[in-house]
This record gives C-alpha cells, structure tokens and sequence, in this order.
C-alpha cells in the first residue's frame, strides 16, 4: 500500500534560530531578551515551528520549558541546520569573490615575504591574513575562514590538500635552572625519564612528545595544556619540559627559559595547506608562491636561547629537504 505523500517542510531558518537559543536557555523570557524580542512575539515564532514541523518541541511549564522528545531530536539537527547554511554562504560569497584571499598561519611562522609578493603582483585583489592556533587548521580550512594555511605538521589532512614547504630542527624548552639548559645541544636519552607537556589532540602529542619512544616505551607524563603561554608556565614552574620549534617566536621570549638542540630526533615540517577542490586562482598562485619563498632560510637565526647558553650547531641536512619531497 502507497504511503501518504508527506509535503517538505520549508524551513524558515530563523524560526530555527529562535528555537536553539530557547532550548540553550530553557527559558522564554532570557531567550527573548538574548534575541532582543517580545516574550509573546517569541512565543508565537515557536509555535509557528511546531505547527509547520506538526510536532511540540517544548513543554511549557510557569518555570519555564524543557524539551519534548521531539525537540530533543530536533535540537542537533537543527544545529547542523545552522552551521550549514553558514558554510554555504561562506562558500558561496568566495566564489562570487575570486578576487580575494586568505591567507593563515599558525604559532611563530613567518609569511611575509610570500603575502608581500601575492600583494605586489595582484595589486586590486584583497589579500588578508589570519593568525591560527595549532588546533585549528583543518576546520579553518574547511569552515572557509582561510584559504591557505602555512602550518607545521601534524594536523588532519581530509580534503585538504598539503604540500612541503622546509624543515625545522626541534629544540628542548627548560628552565634555566635544569641541569640541560647549559647544553649546546642534547640527545633523547638525556630527557628520556622527563616528564613533557602532554596536548588534547592525539597524533599531536604522539609527534611533540615522541611517544612511544624508540625502544617501546610510553613517554612520560606532564601536565595537559592547549595555550601556548600555559605551556611555557608549566615549563618555568617546573612541572615537565617540552619539544618545540627551533624558530618559533610566537611569544615574548621569557628569561627563566632556555631552549636546547636536540639531536638524533626527526625534524618538524612547515607545509602549506589547501582545500582539494579549491578554484580561487589566487590560491594557486599563493601556492607556488609559497615554495619559492618561504624556505626557512629567513627565520633560522631567530631561535630564541637563553642568554647564557652558547648556540648549538643544528643540522643542516635535515633544513635542505627538497620542497617537493614525498612525506612518511
């Protein structure tokens, strides 16, 4: 027997917004006065939602409201909803903008000399640029906030298109008053039992604190950061060291810390990252850019070590890995 045919619903998004922002408050009266509107006015709105959807989504009560079963299904998709059609105007508005870019960057990388030579030969294209945290690449790229992204692996790399740009050597932040900290430069088996700062993202904190170790073993535990001024905290208080990039200045450099080579260890890689189906040809010109101009060689002299400590020889067959060089 045939179903009975079911007319879509259309959706009036704002209708929706109202509805997440009562289900955030449980309540009418602050849901109106976030959404600056009469509480009756806001009230109407719902039940306008309930009526097209042909469901309740909220039970009423003198205290204020709570979600039905219904609106507790509703509620997520109904967020998903939201953040779609806001992806879709992002994208929709770069296309009918080819004339424009952005361009990211995370912790102490520097990009101007690739960003001054887009600038200097599209003179009449908008080309902003947008500091990111180490987190936030991948959703960056894919929420359209940036179009490009200069990052250091590791990051996820689903739809996104990543290619080399050069190496940095990696170098061990400790206190002045670590026994390392006078070290021109120090080997892995000189932290091996040292605790190092431990981060949210899994494939991250495998990389950033070697983990496991060569030989098997887990490396030790320190303290769960996500800022970057936490991390240096917890290094100065004591509490664990940590691996970094040997130029990254994305901070007034602090006194009570020293930072160490290290040696025998894999370097970090700094990529340049773009969305696989990208059509702005001011991202395919900000690509090419980027591998004859951001080399690395102008940031190396900018590692940041504690006046004390004599400067440590890096490695300089692992700063010359050719840019178009397959990765792991």
């Amino acid at each position: 027997m045939p179903s009975a045919h079911v007319p879509p619903v259309d959706f009036d998004l704002r209708l929706v917004r109202y509805f997440t922002i009562v289900a955030e408050h449980g309540n009418f009266r602050r849901a109106a006065a976030e959404l600056r509107l009469a509480q009756p006015s806001l009230s109407r709105q719902i039940q306008s939602l309930e009526k097209r959807l042909g469901v309740c989504l909220l039970d009423r009560t003198t205290r204020g409201c709570h979600l039905t079963a219904a609106g507790q299904a509703f509620l997520p998709q109904a967020e998903a909803l939201l953040c779609s059609a806001e992806l879709a105007a992002r994208t929709t508005r770069a296309a009918a903008a080819p004339g424009a870019v952005t361009i990211g960057y995370v912790g102490g990388l520097i990009i101007t000399t690739a960003v001054r030579e887009l600038r200097t030969s599209h003179p009449h294209a908008d080309v902003t640029t947008l500091h990111l945290d180490w987190n936030d690449v991948h959703t960056a790229l894919l929420d359209h906030r940036v179009d490009a992204v200069i990052a250091r692996e590791p990051f996820p790399t689903d739809r996104v298109r990543v290619t080399p740009l050069y190496q940095e050597p990696r170098v061990l932040l400790v206190p002045t008053t670590h026994r390392l900290a006078g070290k021109e430069s120090v080997t892995l088996d000189d932290f091996a039992d040292e605790p190092l700062i431990r981060y949210p993202d899994p494939v991250y904190d495998a990389f950033w604190r070697i983990d496991p170790r060569p030989d098997g073993r887990p490396a030790p535990d320190g303290p769960l950061v996500e800022a970057h001024a936490d991390k240096l905290e917890a290094i100065a208080c004591g509490q664990a060291l940590a691996l970094a990039p040997a130029t990254d200045g994305n901070s007034t450099p602090r006194h009570d810390l020293a930072a160490v080579p290290v040696q025998g260890i894999q370097p970090c890689h700094v990529v340049i990252a773009t969305r696989t189906r990208e059509r702005n040809p001011l991202v395919t010109t900000f690509h090419e850019t980027a591998r004859s101009h951001l080399t690395g060689r102008d940031t190396l002299p900018a590692v940041s070590i504690a006046p004390h400590q004599p400067r440590g020889p890096f490695r300089t067959a692992e700063l010359n890995r050719p840019a178009d060089a397959p990765y792991r």
